[in-house]
């Protein structure tokens, strides 16, 4: 039942994040003629060619490059890369026919620009901590990886800026030289959205109260913690580091009870983006005592 539940819980944040960002490129995008790198950018720029709508003209890209994903990557689109493909041109339909000949909503290109690149971005965030995608140029940057050996982050690059160099086709220098901006700073403010929903602190602390700081992180935070045995290069004078990964709250928290405890303690801290924890299964022997398994022994 519980799995039911996070899949349903998963589909509607994806859900909300594909409206999200079929707003942003109805909304911002569309009415300054802007093509920032992505499949909704092509189909703005072919709309000049084709008579089709935006719309109808994503869903046929989407439904095309899923078809050739399936046949030369493998399996490896799933069904949430599936619904959001088809849900984002359905949403810009939906849109199409709700609000006709929609004007640009700031009357100027960069700040349409400015604001497309902070909505878009954090409805893309929104997927991708469901683990899902747009769709689109995801699928041309793995072709890029695979045949042409380039790494994903690069493909992604390369393939939104052809996007964006080809509103020349259509639109003055100024509308090219915004969609290619808009396509960098997508990128910058996307890693931003997506690594600050996780953000952790690594606290290293050298401190003569290494106990009472020790059973503070442990029982006070309930966070995990190691212990290092340490010596200093002046006099070799051994020493223990007390290093832990906490959260925002956790940090503000610990910060004020370091600057109450001891003063004096030499501390480090430094950003981590990612923590990954693969506890041992039962049935491999461990290499020394087994470890604590309670949240408060985690990181050890």
């Amino acid at each position: 039942m519980k799995k039911y539940l996070k899949t349903i819980k998963e589909f509607v944040l994806i859900t909300i994040g594909t409206a999200i960002i079929a707003a942003a490129v109805y909304f911002l995008m569309m009415p300054s003629h802007l093509s920032v790198g992505s499949v909704s950018g092509l189909a703005i720029i072919l709309a000049n060619f084709i008579p089709l709508s935006v719309s109808n003209i994503t869903l046929i890209l989407n439904a095309g490059l899923l078809v050739l994903g399936f046949i030369f990557i493998g399996k490896e689109f799933g069904a949430k890369t599936v619904y959001t493909s088809i849900l984002l041109p359905t949403f810009l339909g939906i849109l199409e026919k709700c609000f006709p000949d929609c004007d640009s909503i700031m009357g100027d290109p960069f700040l349409d620009l400015i604001c497309y690149v902070f909505v878009v971005s954090f409805g893309l965030a929104i997927l991708f901590n469901c683990n899902a995608s747009s769709g689109g140029l995801d699928i041309v940057a793995k072709f890029m990886n695979k045949y042409l050996k380039i790494e994903l982050g690069t493909a992604m690059s390369l393939s939104g800026a052809v996007v964006a160099l080809s509103s020349a086709l259509v639109s003055d220098k100024k509308i090219v030289v915004l969609s290619l901006l808009g396509t960098y700073m997508n990128g910058i403010v996307l890693d931003r959205f997506i690594f600050g929903f996780n953000i952790k602190k690594r606290v290293c602390i050298i401190s003569d109260k290494e106990e009472e700081i020790r059973n503070y992180v442990i029982h006070e935070l309930h966070s995990g913690a190691t212990v290092y045995e340490i010596a200093g290069a002046c006099n070799m004078e051994p020493r223990k580091e007390i290093i832990t990964i906490v959260n925002k709250h956790e940090y503000q928290k610990l910060m004020s009870f370091l600057d109450k405890t001891d003063r004096n303690a030499f501390i480090t801290v430094y950003e981590v983006n990612k923590v990954i924890y693969r506890p041992k299964t039962q049935n491999i022997a461990p290499a020394s005592p087994a470890p604590c398994q309670s949240k408060e022994c985690a990181a050890e």
